[in-house]
């Protein structure tokens, strides 16, 4: 008996699938609006996104300025979301919003938006136009919907954001500092410059005490390597970038490696004190 079931339910769901595929086929080609939404408003429900979006694509000019607008407009963004179309996804939600900008699913809707550009990010390295877009919207959102329930997603995906961005410009400034080594001495320069922006401009962030450790590194490679009518000067320069370190991580792990680097700077500096005394005599 079972047996005879499961062939029949293996039977039938073929059919099923046919008979689908066969009315969303005549639906696509039909010339009935009314039908089409129906349709639309069916398959979204049962979570097929795919054709769903389809039929709405072509019936939402139809009901621009109609009751049945607001429902259709949504339902498009949402569903070009729901597959991943995030380009899509985003211009529409934007349109939805200037459309329907009084509408119960505004929140919403401003939330779906920015985190389609979000989904966009691509990874720190690369481009990041659409990182920038994400963040504006994003801050828009927190700003105009302080009370929504999905403040506190959009908050961690805005900080998520915001590390990335600090790390294509930490990456950047950490990269002279490689590039410079002991002797390149332009290379040093530009990273100690890109760094005191880097920590000038991010106070907050997660790399700070790091480009403060590599500020002081490429100081002293700078001040090591330097002729002696600037070394002085630059000696001092980079004690003063130790202690800058210490000051803001007292307990900083870097802590070991920046006392070695303070080691060379005041042989460096008695070395060259006693060249100065000697001078002088």
């Amino acid at each position: 008996m079972l047996l005879k079931i499961y062939r029949s339910f293996f039977f039938l769901v073929p059919l099923l699938l046919l008979f689908s595929c066969s009315e969303y086929q005549k639906t696509l080609k039909s010339t009935d609006t009314k039908a089409k939404y129906a349709y639309a408003e069916k398959l979204y429900e049962e979570k097929d996104f795919k054709r769903a979006n389809k039929l709405l694509t072509q019936i939402g000019p139809s009901y621009v300025g109609k009751p049945q607008g607001e429902r259709v407009s949504f339902f498009l963004a949402n569903s070009y979301f729901k597959i991943k179309d995030y380009n899509f996804a985003g211009y529409q939600f934007e349109r939805f919003l200037k459309s329907y900008p009084r509408s119960d699913k505004a929140s919403e809707a401003a939330f779906l938006g920015a985190k389609s550009y979000y989904l966009l990010s691509p990874r720190y390295s690369l481009d990041q136009t659409d990182t920038d877009k994400a963040l504006i919207k994003l801050q828009n959102f927190i700003n105009a919907y302080p009370e929504s329930t999905f403040l506190a997603e959009a908050n961690v995906m805005a900080k998520e954001l915001t590390i990335k961005k600090e790390k294509k410009e930490f990456e950047i400034a950490k990269q002279f500092t490689k590039l410079g080594g002991s002797y390149i001495l332009d290379y040093n320069i530009a990273a100690i410059a890109s760094l005191e922006n880097f920590i000038s401009d991010h106070p907050g962030s997660i790399f700070r005490e790091e480009a403060y450790f590599l500020k002081l590194k490429a100081a002293t490679n700078l001040a090591l390597n330097s002729t002696d009518n600037k070394k002085k000067e630059r000696l001092d320069e980079a004690k003063t970038a130790y202690d800058l370190l210490l000051k803001s991580y007292p307990e900083s792990k870097f802590g070991k490696q920046a006392a070695e680097l303070a080691q060379l700077l005041n042989k460096e500096l008695d070395r060259f004190n006693q060249i100065e005394e000697t001078i002088s005599k």
